[in-house]
């Protein structure tokens, strides 16, 4: 896909996890870019995300989020998780809401790592993302045997 600012991005491990989200792509979220420990992802809010108040439920935000985060920890290549992770929600997102999460590394040590994602819809931030990220030892990234 191509980056943002339209140059071409370089397809990094987390492409290849992306093609593999079954959950993310069915919702319609759109990787941007991913690398170097970065990551843009963009969804439409829809009315099958809508809670009870006729606002985008909030965990739709929080997956969207999550989805950058961890396009962002697997840009790196190793099989990187989730440990954590927390998010304020600053602003209800509504039907047809073209929303945009930016994830950055802030920090990594070890095997784990800290990010923070910003949703917006264009210019307005609408929630906050702080993810805690853990990257799996080579003999336990492919998961139980099957």
């Amino acid at each position: 896909m191509a980056a943002e600012n339209g140059a071409a991005s370089a397809r990094t491990a987390a492409h290849d996890m992306f093609d593999a989200d079954v959950a993310s792509r069915s919702l319609g979220i759109e990787l941007v870019h991913a690398g170097d420990g970065a990551a843009v992802a963009r969804m439409r809010v829809t009315s099958a995300m809508l809670n009870g108040h006729a606002i985008g439920h909030g965990g739709y935000v929080f997956l969207l989020a999550d989805t950058a985060f961890a396009l962002a920890c697997n840009s790196h290549g190793p099989v990187t998780v989730a440990a954590g992770g927390e998010i304020s929600f600053l602003r209800p997102v509504r039907e047809g809401d073209l929303l945009t999460a930016y994830a950055t590394e802030r920090t990594r040590y070890g095997r784990s790592g800290i990010y923070d994602v910003t949703v917006r819809r264009g210019d307005e931030v609408v929630a906050e993302f702080r993810g805690r990220s853990r990257t799996l030892a080579p003999d336990t990234a492919a998961g139980p045997p099957g």
